[in-house]
């Protein structure tokens, strides 16, 4: 059975014999195709687009050869998937190896059957969705391996990123950030954790980011907070006898780590996830409730939490000097945060202007490029002195 959903449906003939082209149209429309005409190469470049999904080539045409046309098409980035059959009225054998060496779908010989083109269309069709199914299943399998790959040989390399007081310029945390040690697309952290997500390894990728974090901190954590992002989907797994048993064997204690609790993700029971979250309370962990004002923390969510710490969402802090409604938000927010003895964080600073400005409003700290980009090298003393000389 012909998945129809799955077949060309907009095709676009080029033909300069009008009377071929309303032919074919007037056939092909009654399959179900939508049709469009170009009388010549120039119209055809003029006519397609990335909805055409097929094109039916007359051989020669007024201003170009078919040939010429097949060559362009296939050579073009935004052409060169699109399907091409080419109808000539004098076809030899050469001239169809050469069509189907340039990158021809198929050639037909004029005159041509409707019930020969539809078939051959609906071909070409049904081969190129499996090739794309084929492609899919490859890649989906070396995902599944590199990230297997990535897990199994710990191969990921934890960077930080200061966290600035902002009375006296002295570092008070570190936020670690995962970055696995991969040339494939996986390189990039935020691919990296929605692809362990969709593949049943989320939970084994955040320990580990965990585990290489507080191994390489470990000998600075009590002078500085270790922040860890955390994600409610970790917190709703029940791992926290895996994250303790990684604290006891690196003699680090967990009320110097913060874990940063986003909504990126949907919680799937809130009842369940801050009972969850609770018990990692009661061992001593700290929270931090990330992104707040972004839209991701709700006010729910920071009252359940009861955070040590509320981190402003970046897009807040962004040109907030030019802007009275992000300062009139931080001004609210540091109130929120004094009333209630918690430390207030900014994110993404990246300006002198910001940083100043968050300052004078008496925001308690802040990180970001302006201040010290993510390093996987720590060095508090030149931390120190590149902070003081902002």
């Amino acid at each position: 059975m012909i998945n129809k959903a799955q077949l060309p449906k907009n095709v676009l003939i080029v033909d300069d014999d009008q009377s071929i082209s309303q032919m074919l149209s007037m056939l092909l429309e009654t399959k179900g195709y939508n049709v469009s005409v170009a009388a010549s190469g120039k119209e055809l470049f003029d006519s397609v687009s990335h909805s055409t999904d097929f094109i039916i080539l007359d051989f020669s045409l007024p201003d170009q050869d078919g040939f010429d046309i097949c060559r362009r098409l296939k050579d073009e980035e935004n052409t060169r998937h699109i399907p091409v059959i080419i109808l000539s009225g004098q076809m030899v054998a050469r001239d169809v190896v050469e069509g189907l060496y340039l990158g021809a779908d198929d050639c037909l010989l004029k005159p041509v059957e409707c019930e020969e083109l539809v078939a051959r269309m609906e071909a070409i069709g049904r081969r190129n969705n499996y090739k794309k199914d084929q492609s899919f299943r490859n890649r989906e399998k070396e995902i599944i391996c590199e990230l297997a790959r990535i897990i199994g040989e710990e191969d990921v390399v934890p960077n930080f990123q200061p966290i600035v007081n902002f009375s006296n310029y002295t570092v008070v945390g570190l936020e670690a950030l995962c970055r696995p040690n991969t040339d494939t697309f996986l390189s990039n952290p935020e691919q990296l954790f929605k692809m362990a997500f969709k593949y049943g390894m989320y939970q084994q990728l955040e320990l580990l980011s965990w585990k290489k974090a507080i191994e390489y901190a470990a000998q600075y954590i009590g002078d500085v907070k270790l922040f860890l992002n955390c994600n409610p989907y970790m917190v709703e797994a029940d791992r926290l006898a895996d994250v303790m048993g990684i604290l006891k064997n690196l003699s680090v204690h967990p009320h110097n780590i913060v874990l940063e609790i986003t909504e990126r993700s949907a919680i799937s029971d809130y009842a369940l996830f801050y009972e969850k979250l609770r018990g990692y309370r009661v061992e001593g962990f700290q929270f931090a409730v990330d992104d707040v004002g972004g839209g991701f923390a709700s006010l729910e969510s920071i009252v359940q939490t009861k955070p040590e710490v509320l981190k402003i969402d970046r897009h807040i802090i962004k040109d907030l000097y030019t802007d009275v409604y992000k300062s009139s938000i931080v001004k609210f927010i540091l109130a929120f945060c004094k009333e209630n003895n918690i430390t207030c964080v900014a994110e993404g600073i990246e300006t002198k202007k910001e940083f100043d400005f968050l300052q004078g409003l008496g925001v308690n700290a802040g990180q970001g490029y302006y201040l010290y980009k993510p390093t996987p090298h720590i060095d508090l003393i030149d931390i120190q002195e590149k902070i003081w000389n902002c």
